[in-house]
């Protein structure tokens, strides 16, 4: 039972995007001067990973192309990185442009890439624009579980165990406590050194919930039936993204503080905010009542998530990440 993705569950860095890739779809398109490619690295993935979509144009002497704006029309797809590979010289002296997205889907499902739009012109005329479409490319995005749906399995909670007492060395304790003190004036000077070179890092709320949702996937705790820890940790990625986004304090409340509070700001609509309510009570249904859910109740549970990130994601707000490690394994509310 495989995990899928966040928003594809993956993260790739950009020597990813400048090596060399292998191209499942290669569609060629051509009209006067221009030859164009739209290359799809995979027809069918996992929504824990995403794809790479490579636009390549060439043009003959004496024209110049816009290459598609990608943004303006992908509806099931986002762009986690893109890259513009430079203008080279083919054989023919003809200028080949090369762009590269690398995109997540949000959802599973079949879904189809858009026709994609490539603009060309005559350098001495540059008021009479030509147009190449290319024509929609489907890819299929398979479903959190996978084709194991099946085989869900939930992991019981094993019986408490007695412990046997272990002797005590006091002399022990004391020698660690000096070690850790000694090692903690260390760290400390050593920070205060290097506070003033630190560079400090900003993203929006939207990137670091994506990260944690990759993360998250990659572990594959469905396939290991820890639904539980599962169900914990998706909850703690919303709240935080929730706090980082909207300021509002969702982490470390229980799930009825929160919602109390949630009823009172304007930040959200109603629809979403019935949506988050009833998302916290199914994930505190599981953690704490044992609540066995289905499979396609994991699987809609991952969508609203990613889908709430997608839906009110934004750039004008971002946070100070240079000091946050490890945020998202932070223990969510324990009780209501």
């Amino acid at each position: 039972m495989s995990l899928l993705p966040a928003l594809s569950g993956c993260d790739e860095d950009k020597a990813g995007m400048k090596s060399q890739v292998r191209f499942e779809i290669d569609k060629p398109y051509e009209r006067g001067p221009l030859s164009a490619h739209v290359r799809v690295e995979k027809g069918k993935m996992t929504i824990a990973e995403t794809v790479l979509v490579e636009f390549e144009a060439s043009c003959e002497p004496g024209y110049e192309v816009t290459m598609p704006n990608v943004g303006q029309v992908l509806v099931n797809f986002g762009i986690v990185d893109w890259q513009n590979m430079g203008q080279r010289l083919d054989p023919n002296d003809n200028v080949v442009t090369t762009y590269r997205y690398r995109l997540e889907p949000f959802l599973s499902g079949k879904y189809e890439l858009p026709g994609f739009k490539f603009e060309f012109h005559d350098v001495n005329d540059v008021e009479k624009k030509y147009e190449l479409s290319s024509d929609p490319i489907e890819i299929e995005v398979t479903s959190l579980l996978g084709e194991q749906r099946e085989n869900l399995v939930i992991a019981d909670i094993e019986d408490v165990v007695d412990m046997p007492r272990e002797p005590t060395y006091w002399w022990v304790w004391v020698l660690g406590v000096l070690v850790a003190g000694g090692a903690a004036s260390a760290w400390l000077i050593l920070r205060s050194k290097r506070k003033a070179e630190l560079i400090r890092i900003f993203k929006p709320a939207h990137e670091i919930a994506y990260a944690r949702l990759r993360a998250l996937v990659k572990e594959d705790l469905l396939k290991a039936g820890r639904i539980k820890e599962f169900y914990e940790r998706i909850s703690g990625i919303l709240r935080y993204y929730i706090e980082d986004r909207f300021e509002l304090r969702a982490p470390e409340r229980t799930t009825e503080e929160f919602l109390a509070e949630l009823k009172f700001t304007n930040a959200l609509s109603s629809s979403q905010k019935n949506d988050i309510e009833e998302f916290l009570t199914l994930c505190d249904l599981v953690k704490f009542a044992r609540h066995a859910p289905t499979v396609e109740q994991i699987q809609r549970a991952f969508n609203m998530v990613k889908e709430f990130i997608e839906k009110t994601r934004s750039d004008e707000r971002k946070i100070d990440v240079t000091d946050r490690i490890g945020r998202e394994q932070m223990a969510t509310p324990e009780s209501k």
